[in-house]
């Protein structure tokens, strides 16, 4: 994204002032974790030479890919956000944006949590400095999300697993009071739809404009899955532009073979102009816990999440677009089949869009309920519940994952 007049900004550089005050503590930290190479090739990154500001963060890359995700030392997080902020401060003080707003998204995907509020200042100063040189595009009418994956009711039941929408649906309530939640619901630990909840939320309207989300987030680096779903030997991840990822929505279709998903990635820690099109439901504050996670969900129809569960409360709120959501009673896992690997063991061996009777036998005669949850709507997964979900249209959820007082989830 460099341009013949980015030499305009050549002077105009990247504030980091926690690096500047941390950096001398944290290179300490590193050395005392035997990177030696890392603290030289870091003073040379620090004085503008931008292949040892490379090297660093390739350095830091090494050890935070040397074992399982959890083994990581934290302090080597931090080192690949001091990596990052060093190349990009270089990047954007040549005029190339786009490539300081790409190590700027590794940093906040990657990285520690020391240097955050540099990396957001950073990428909100970068961003604007794109936006001001870039290249005006030829004017296109709005494009809408979702507009190309026309929803017909008679053609679903072909996608969806057997006997869909045919036993207990999940009941539905409107604008449903957090008291009425508490003990209807979140107490007895029972699923429920509410709908006429989140019309305030400005994500209602923008995130059903392409041009937006285009114009917000579109140069901004993002984690996406390829292939039928994380079960599958196909299936792997890719860092590709916001921009690519919404061409590839609009050019896919419920036929396709290796869609590409956006599943479960903290979006809106990582771009804040999202975060405000946005709100916290109150459900979430029921039993006087703390929010663990919110994340964004992002896909064409025909992305699948296979048959699993998780640890904690969830409400799954539907921006944009339809999905069918199945729900099993966590009183079942043993009839569903988890697998036995400790990575996978909230995870179910049985594929429901194709279940081998001979090896699951028990599965087609659990009761379950269903429901597709449209647009506008939030759905309540207890703890522990298993769920299966399939995009009906392009779709653009969050799951707001919340824990009871004392971080331990109902059963």
């Amino acid at each position: 994204m460099a341009s013949n007049t980015a030499g305009d900004f050549a002077y105009d550089l990247l504030e980091t002032p926690t690096l500047d005050s941390e950096s001398p503590n944290l290179l300490h930290q590193i050395s005392e974790q035997g990177g030696y190479a890392y603290v030289s090739m870091s003073v040379l990154a620090a004085a503008g030479d931008l292949r040892a500001a490379e090297a660093t963060r390739e350095m830091a890359w090494e050890q935070l890919h040397s074992g399982p995700w959890h083994s990581v030392l934290p302090v080597w997080r931090d080192a690949y956000s001091m990596a990052c902020l060093y190349v990009a401060k270089l990047h954007h003080r040549a005029g190339d944006f786009g490539e300081a707003l790409k190590v700027l998204d590794m940093g906040l995907i990657m990285g520690g949590t020391l240097l955050r509020q540099d990396l957001h200042a950073a990428v909100e100063k970068v961003t604007a400095k794109a936006s001001e040189l870039r290249v005006s595009e030829e004017e296109q009418g709005e494009v809408i999300v979702g507009g190309e994956n026309a929803y017909h009711e008679a053609e679903v039941l072909g996608v969806l697993p057997m006997k869909s929408l045919s036993s207990k649906v999940i009941g539905k309530r409107s604008a449903l009071s957090l008291e009425g939640f508490l003990c209807d619901y979140f107490m007895s630990g029972s699923p429920v739809i509410i709908s006429d909840c989140m019309g305030h939320w400005p994500a209602r309207t923008r995130w059903n404009d392409m041009d937006y989300l285009k114009r917000v987030a579109g140069d901004r680096t993002v984690p996406v899955e390829v292939g039928k779903n994380y079960l599958s030997s196909d299936w792997k991840q890719e860092l590709i532009t916001f921009s690519e990822f919404l061409e590839r929505i609009q050019s896919s279709d419920c036929t396709s073979t290796f869609p590409t998903y956006l599943a479960q990635h903290p979006l809106f820690d990582q771009i804040h102009e999202l975060r405000k099109d946005i709100f916290i439901p109150d459900y979430c504050y029921a039993g006087g816990g703390e929010l663990r996670s919110l994340n964004a969900w992002f896909g064409p129809a025909g992305t699948v999440t296979p048959l699993h569960h998780d640890p904690h409360h969830n409400i799954l709120a539907q921006v944009v677009g339809k999905k069918y959501i199945r729900l099993y009673p966590a009183s079942l896992s043993e009839e569903l089949y988890p697998y036995t690997e400790t990575m996978l063991c909230n995870s179910s061996k049985v594929d429901l869009d194709n279940i081998d009777k001979k090896e699951f036998p028990k599965v087609q005669d659990l009761e379950f309920q269903d429901c597709i949850l449209e647009e506008g709507e939030m759905l309540y997964i207890p703890p522990k519940w298993w769920h299966y979900v399939r995009s009906l249209t392009t779709s653009f959820s969050i799951s707001f994952w919340w824990s009871n007082c004392g971080g331990s989830p109902a059963s």
